[in-house]
């Protein structure tokens, strides 16, 4: 009888689930230290997007070959910007149309795909992208078009939890990476053209449950635990009459995590309307016309969503300069803790990672028309002359005076990702130099329809470029080198300890630059244009770099006269993964 039940015990063991490891809190917080895993969107929390592995250098570089490849396929190519994460021999990828696929790390295999059930009307205003996932416990957790939160099991793909952001046919929607600290999970929101809210909203990762919410507009209530928590700002402090309650302001690039000061830091976007003498912005510069906390990075308390310190890189803005791109944590040369930003509206910001006060800011783009500069508080010093005109100024009272204005809306930098070097102390940027013909026209709010009052035409700012990737010194806001590029840049960069600076090109290139010069070391045609985020990692004792390849975005929809430009590149929807063989590596 004991020999029966053993027999049973050991055969019962024999078919139980295989336990797997769990993502965990201090993984996440090493994941830039861990090369044989990626877990988190920006390489690590704070975004620096560098990697120690040095197997790939600049002697031995041109011996990167691809490994596999790995086709999104159907007619739903469309344009692919998400950064892959590497967990457990799976690539976790997300894909346009709001779809997320597990690969096999080993053989490039597809292994199970979710494909979002996307409801008829929805909004994305520029394209259908998604941006990438997050993984926690033993989930992996995406947004989709329609402002939904999903968590899957990463081993099956089959749903967890799914929540509401918010209402899509109000003309919100979701396409960042989600950011996770603690078990928490965080996500903006997306909509800035549609009148919407913006919001950072906080979540218990197994469960789904909504924790704390935080209208970045001032006059709006913010939620802890089901209740209502405190005011975000002050009512009509600097908007005029109602319009704070369709005042913009998205969060739709996501966030960052600071260990040191326990701070979530996330962008906000325009305010709304476009039209900037609607919201007063265009003539009152007491203070009373900002609009905060629009065009905006917010620090926030991550246990309860209260507001620790703010900085507004574009008070009174009326120019579409999100204030969302990414705020990288980092410590200079002289040890002090930093935060940097490269704004749309082309200023590179230094912050101090303890209030977010301001430090300096020095121009990354050429030709910047909209201000003469920077004053020693971080306020821009508005050249008037290049702001949109006052419709009610115009004979017919439909059409301010149009302006040439640059940056365009496009930004100086728009979402893509820049990266910061340890071993350079330099951060690398990807850039565009173009400006736009702009005016403002009336405009009234409708729920779901486009909130703008503005008119634009975009134009390259010269002939022989747009796209420039730059290294910059942030310490003295010199630039140290620059690549030139004909059409405009839309990708992630990523740095290496190997001396590397790696990023692609609409024209397809996949590149890699020598981060102390500038110069081309390797290349490889990809078919079809990037806009992806490159990630490297350690398999068997190789290392590999891996981007995804599939022209869209919010250029060929948006880009004006520069979209006539590209418009012959191809779209795509292509995974490329590359390694660097064990008897090439030392090879020069």
């Amino acid at each position: 009888m004991n020999k029966f039940i053993a027999a049973v015990t050991l055969a019962l063991v024999a078919t139980a689930p295989v336990a797997h490891a769990q993502v965990t809190e201090e993984m996440l917080a090493n994941d830039q230290a861990t090369t044989d895993q990626i877990v988190t969107n920006g390489m690590g929390r704070d975004l620096q997007r560098y990697s120690p592995l040095e197997m790939i250098t600049k002697e031995n570089v041109d011996n990167l070959v691809p490994a596999w490849a790995f086709s999104l396929g159907g007619e739903k190519q469309r344009g692919q910007e998400t950064q892959p994460l590497i967990y457990d021999g799976m690539m976790y990828i997300t894909g346009s149309y709001s779809r997320l696929y597990a690969i096999d790390l080993a053989t490039g295999a597809e292994v199970w795909q979710y494909d979002a059930r996307l409801p008829e009307g929805i909004l994305p205003c520029c394209d259908v992208v998604n941006r990438g996932g997050a993984i926690w416990n033993d989930k992996i957790i995406f947004g989709t078009l329609d402002a939904q939160l999903v968590a899957l099991d990463l081993k099956t793909g089959d749903v967890v939890w799914r929540d509401k952001i918010a209402d899509y046919k109000a003309g919100y929607s979701y396409t960042a990476a989600p950011l996770i600290v603690d078990g928490m999970v965080y996500t903006g929101n997306s909509g800035g053209e549609f009148g919407i809210v913006g919001e950072v909203q906080a979540r218990n990762a197994d469960t789904g449950e909504l924790v704390w919410t935080r209208p970045v507009i001032e006059g709006h209530m913010g939620t802890l635990n089901g209740e209502e928590s405190t005011m975000t700002g002050e009512l009509n402090a600097s908007w005029p009459g109602d319009m704070w309650k369709t005042g913009g302001g998205a969060t739709w690039l996501g966030g960052s995590y600071d260990a040191d000061t326990d701070t979530l830091v996330f962008g906000t976007g325009n305010p709304a309307p476009w039209n900037s003498w609607l919201r007063n912005a265009g003539q009152m510069n007491d203070g009373s016309g900002d609009n905060l906390y629009a065009a905006s990075r917010l620090g926030i308390d991550p246990d309860t969503g209260e507001i620790k310190w703010h900085f507004q890189t574009t008070p009174r803005e009326g120019w579409d300069y999100d204030g969302v791109n990414e705020v990288v944590a980092y410590t200079d040369r002289d040890g002090n803790m930093r935060y940097a930003t490269a704004d749309r509206n082309g200023y590179f910001y230094v912050l101090n990672r303890e209030d977010g006060a301001f430090v300096s800011a020095t121009p990354f783009v050429k030709d910047i028309s909209w201000a003469n500069g920077i004053d020693e508080n971080g306020r821009p010093i508005f050249n008037e002359e290049f702001r949109p005109g006052d419709p009610t100024e115009a004979a017919d009272g439909q059409k301010g005076e149009v302006i040439f204005a640059s940056p365009s809306f496009l930004g100086g930098k728009n979402w893509m990702p820049m990266a910061f070097s340890q071993k350079t102390g330099n951060f690398y940027i990807p850039s565009n130099e173009w400006g736009m013909d702009i005016w403002n026209e009336p405009i009234t709010y409708k729920k779901g329809a486009a909130y703008l009052g503005a008119g634009f035409t975009i134009k390259p700012n010269y002939e022989d470029y747009i796209g420039s990737l730059k290294a910059m010194d942030p310490d003295t806001g010199e630039l140290v080198w620059e690549y030139k590029n004909d059409a405009p840049l839309w990708s992630g960069v990523m740095t290496t300890a190997g001396g590397l600076v790696f990023f692609g090109t609409p024209e397809g290139k996949f590149l890699a630059l020598d981060d102390e010069t500038g110069e081309e070391l390797w290349s490889f045609q990809t078919g079809s244009g990037i806009v992806g985020q490159p990630v490297t990692w350690e398999q068997d004792g190789e290392q590999y770099v891996s981007v995804i390849s599939g022209w869209g975005g919010a250029v060929p929809l948006w880009g004006g006269e520069v979209a006539k430009k590209v418009n012959y590149l191809n779209q795509g929807g292509m995974l490329w993964t590359f390694r660097l063989p064990k008897e090439l590596a030392a090879a020069e």
